[in-house]
């Protein structure tokens, strides 16, 4: 069977806002997670993202960690690039030193980070260490060709139960709108001061445009990986509710060919400690006609946010987000991923 990468979406959501949206809730963004086949370093999550009431300037997330414990950043707004658009749509997004760009929808993209960014630590930021910190500033570029493998996930779609959650409950409005990932190999290279890096490995891009609007946070778990197969899995649950409720729970398998898999998590790593690596964040995912596939994982870098009270990993204060690079396995294989959980009081 042969792999549609647009799994039925229509290759216009691709496409950037070519002008500001009248709403000026109304926000857009592309962010990936990327990383290398080997241990020595990953990018749990870098992207641009902007707003229609600040449209002048687009906010910048950047986390690269290093094997070593080292987390190099760039957070903020920085002032928005030209959309160069077309025929009334556009291919690119970008803002100081980051860009996106556009070559094929649901194929091929490519994005740019050529700046200063700030080096800190792992350790730092598990206590309490926050953007904008003390730290090094050192030069940074990357260059990541972006080739998809993997049909995309539109969240809340595979799953009956998953739609209405979104539909009906406080989750939708977390979700943010109209929004979906997929998983590519990765191929570019890296440079962080003197240090450089060939990139040869795979990621996840999410796509999202839509009004997100606040909610009752209470904590997540988003995991995802493609194999050397060509097997893959995605999953993003919140926890459990206290009025009896359902919960998001919606995730997918992939053999490698056809369409994607409805699944949803029977077993999930919740967060309750931080740590720099080496923390187990197994899953399993079971399948509407009850294949169930268990995957062991093992965190390999992390970067990690923490908000109240803390005392380095032991102590979960009023919020924790951990972003974190995997080493899974599935059924023999191995393969590299991403993981972001979240805990909130």
């Amino acid at each position: 069977m042969a792999v549609d990468l647009t799994g039925g979406l229509d290759p216009e959501r691709e496409y950037l806002f070519a002008t500001k949206p009248d709403d000026p809730e109304m926000r857009e963004s592309v962010n990936v997670w990327v990383w290398d086949n080997g241990r020595e370093l990953g990018m749990p999550r870098f992207g641009v993202e902007a707003v229609a009431d600040q449209w002048d300037t687009h906010d910048l997330q950047l986390n690269l960690a290093l094997r070593d414990g080292r987390v190099v950043t760039i957070f903020g707004g920085h002032p928005a690039h030209d959309r160069g658009a077309v025929d009334g749509r556009a291919a690119a997004l970008g803002a100081g030193p980051m860009t996106f760009e556009l070559a094929e929808p649901f194929r091929h993209w490519r994005a740019h980070v050529d700046g200063v960014a700030r080096q800190t630590t792992v350790d730092a930021q598990m206590n309490g260490w926050f953007p904008g910190g003390d730290g090094v500033d050192v030069p940074v570029e990357i260059e990541v060709d972006i080739r998809s493998v993997v049909p995309p996930w539109e969240v809340g779609t595979l799953l009956a139960e998953a739609a209405h959650v979104l539909a009906t409950q406080e989750e939708g409005d977390l979700m943010g709108g109209p929004r979906f990932e997929q998983l590519f190999r990765a191929t570019g290279r890296l440079r962080v001061g003197d240090q450089s890096w060939p990139l040869n490995g795979g990621g996840l891009r999410i796509r999202r445009a839509g009004v997100r609007r606040l909610a009752r946070f209470r904590g997540h778990v988003w995991q995802s990986s493609i194999f050397p197969s060509g097997k893959g899995f995605g999953v993003c649950l919140y926890p459990e509710r206290d009025d009896g409720k359902p919960t998001f729970n919606e995730g997918f398998l992939f053999d490698g060919d056809g369409a994607l898999i409805p699944a949803r998590a029977t077993k999930s790593p919740w967060l309750q400690e931080l740590a720099p690596k080496g923390q187990d964040v197994s899953l399993t995912l079971e399948t509407e006609d009850g294949r169930v596939a268990n995957i062991s994982g093992e965190t390999v870098v992390s970067t990690c946010h923490v908000m109240g009270p803390h005392s380095g990993g032991g102590f979960v204060g009023e919020f924790a987000l951990q972003q974190a690079i995997v080493q899974y396995s599935w059924d023999g294989e191995t393969a590299t991923g991403m993981i972001e959980r979240s805990r909130a009081s």
